[in-house]
């Protein structure tokens, strides 16, 4: 157990590899009430060891919009504090001296198995009805082999060592005890042959290092739990106290997924909800049930946290409560004068509306016709859209316009960069997969987009709009003309490797 009577910290450490995710918003919620009933501190790391994805577009999207939610860390990046660095990136001597004491220790080891002879060792596991596992084949290398095999420069990643039998005993606030096999745990990389560590590695450093206290994370990372206090035990270390906080749901109760929900928090930020309301809705699935009214402060959220509130079976996301917040907020928290400062905040500054002004000053007569042609600008579903609408001179048939939707949005959701070059190819690519004419293309997407056949250009209109909101433009079209099975998703998918 954790000392009880060190100072309490949380952490929130999401991977800048993306649009900031309402479930990473709904876990820095928990750890920052945490921190703050117990006069502790809350900070926030970024974990970018994946080079490839990780972008400071992405990182920055994370800051501000927890900053927007009033989420804020006395630790992290962008302020410092006297457990930095706070990136990932940039602690990879300290991940590379814990590998050594381990290898030193004789907890962990060098393994120079090829992808090929992985794949093919799990190839077998599975076909003899075993789980597919690291078998331990550089566990009998001598020291005089090891010595070869670096001398001559083959690569090598380092795995943690496992028990080789007995039981791991995870001890959860929420779930009590744990129970797990070590023979069921594998051998896990904790070091990459580019000398970056893994998500494991990495993880349980930093926490140590940082001071953690208390990790509340997703269910999701239950499995990982013995791996992780094998660590701190092979490091001699106090492991954290450990919540494993269950998932939020889709309203089928699947796992709260872009392709059936909006998951971006900007996206709610864009589509004009307030961060009160949010971090309000969000507070309902970790408040006590008892209680009344449902709109509440984020003080109040503090004052009144428990993680006894918390249900195991997990919460659904139903927007539908989000919009009843979000209309009382704005109806009852503010006057004219203020209301009008939030529509100012919201969308008319100068940073939202000049590439509007731009986009539009050469296709008006007079200032009278901005209404209709700067519109979709200033909603989130277009209003009224249909069927029918959404074919109204559409060149392309009716599969191929389904599949324009989803050919777009597969390769809209892969961007790194969101920008104008980013959409321009990949309607193009879209228009190439499918072998149709982009001219013929393009109008339904002026449709799905703007609700209209033609306004302002459209792939500056696109970019501007902003992934999240086209995300769910095209969503709710291919809604309307029959969303596509896994089968037919994954056949179209196809189509753009034909391409490339």
């Amino acid at each position: 157990m954790t000392d009880q009577n060190k100072p309490i910290r949380t952490r929130i450490a999401p991977s800048p590899t993306g649009d900031p995710h309402v479930g990473t918003a709904y876990i820095a919620l928990i750890n920052y009430c945490f921190a703050k009933k117990h006069g502790g501190e809350f900070i926030l790391r970024i974990e970018d060891t994946d080079q490839v994805r990780s972008t400071p577009q992405s990182e920055k999207m994370i800051l501000d919009s927890l900053r927007w939610l009033g989420l804020d860390w006395s630790e992290g990046p962008d302020i410092g504090g006297p457990h930095g660095p706070y990136r990932q990136s940039e602690r990879s001597d300290i991940y590379k001296e814990h590998a050594d004491i381990l290898l030193q220790k004789g907890k962990a080891f060098k393994c120079y198995c090829t992808a090929e002879k992985l794949a093919e060792m799990r190839k077998d596991q599975i076909a003899r009805k075993k789980p597919p596992r690291y078998d331990g084949t550089c566990l009998s290398l001598t020291d005089a082999e090891r010595s070869e095999l670096d001398l001559n420069g083959v690569p090598h990643v380092v795995r943690m060592k496992i028990p080789e039998s007995g039981t791991c005993v995870v001890n959860d606030t929420l779930r009590g005890e744990i129970k797990f096999e070590w023979a069921g745990v594998d051998m896990q990389v904790i070091m990459k042959s580019d000398g970056l560590p893994t998500y494991h590695m990495a993880n349980v450093v930093d926490d140590h290092l940082m001071g953690i206290t208390h990790v509340l994370r997703g269910e999701e990372w239950i499995s990982s739990a013995p791996k992780h206090l094998a660590l701190y035990d092979y490091f001699g270390w106090e492991a954290p106290v450990l919540t494993h906080l269950p998932l939020l749901l889709n309203a089928d109760k699947s796992k709260l997924s872009k392709r059936k929900n909006p998951t971006s928090i900007l996206y709610y930020q864009r589509a004009g909800y307030l961060a009160e309301a949010m971090v309000n809705f969000l507070g309902l699935f970790i408040k006590s049930s008892t209680e009344e009214d449902e709109k509440v402060t984020l003080q109040h959220l503090i004052d009144d946290f428990d993680v006894d509130h918390i249900s195991l079976g997990g919460s659904v996301f139903d927007t539908s409560k989000l919009d009843w917040l979000n209309g009382r907020y704005l109806r009852e928290d503010m006057d004219g004068a203020g209301f009008l400062e939030q529509w100012r905040k919201w969308a008319l500054n100068d940073e939202y509306m000049l590439p509007i002004a731009q986009m539009t000053q050469s296709r008006i007569v007079k200032l009278s016709d901005l209404g209709a042609l700067t519109a979709m600008f200033f909603m989130n579903r277009i209003d009224g859209q249909s069927a029918e609408k959404l074919r109204d001179g559409v060149k392309l048939d009716e599969l191929q316009q389904r599949q324009a939707y989803h050919l777009a949005l597969t390769q809209f959701d892969a961007m790194i960069m969101w920008n104008k070059e980013g959409v321009d190819g990949a309607l193009r690519t879209t228009a190439a997969a499918l072998d149709v004419k982009l001219k013929d293309m393009i109008r339904a997407f002026y449709i799905a987009v703007t609700g209209s056949a033609q306004g302002v250009p459209l792939f500056d209109g696109i970019t501007h709009l902003g992934r999240d909101i086209i995300r769910e433009r095209l969503r709710h079209a291919l809604e309307l003309l029959g969303t596509p099975t896994a089968k037919e998703g994954k056949a179209w998918a196809d189509l753009l490797v034909e391409t490339d």
